[in-house]
């Protein structure tokens, strides 16, 4: 990642293996988690790839039996044979999954409460 990269990124990347889908209409992949943040996703792309970057996709993140992460999302790069997709809605149960997820891998609280600044910034 360049520096100007680095700079502009406001979210933590959390790398996660979970149980992921990602659907648009009638399409669905059982995709490869890569990583994952307030802000988006990255995955591997699958095989074959349907997929219309002009539309928005669902994903759903399978953090337990019990609890997903759902989130409508938009292709922002597709490259290297992987996704990246930002969000564009998530449901209040499912961020509230996810900033438990971040809370816990970050271990700071204090990058926590920037991050949901950022968050409601942008």
């Amino acid at each position: 990642m360049t520096e100007f990269h680095a700079e502009r990124r406001h979210f933590k990347r959390i790398a996660f293996d979970a149980r992921t889908e990602l659907s648009q209409g009638e399409n669905v992949w059982p995709v490869k988690l890569v990583d994952l943040s307030l802000k988006g996703l990255l995955i591997g792309r699958p095989s074959p790839w349907l997929g219309d970057p002009a539309e928005p996709f669902f994903v759903d993140v399978h953090l337990s039996e019990q609890v997903d992460v759902r989130m409508e999302v938009q292709l922002s790069h597709d490259n290297n044979g992987q996704l990246g997709f930002a969000c564009l809605h998530i449901d209040l149960e499912s961020i509230s999954h996810l900033r438990r997820l971040v809370e816990l891998n970050l271990g700071d609280p204090a990058e926590l409460e920037r991050e949901l600044g950022s968050l409601i910034e942008v």
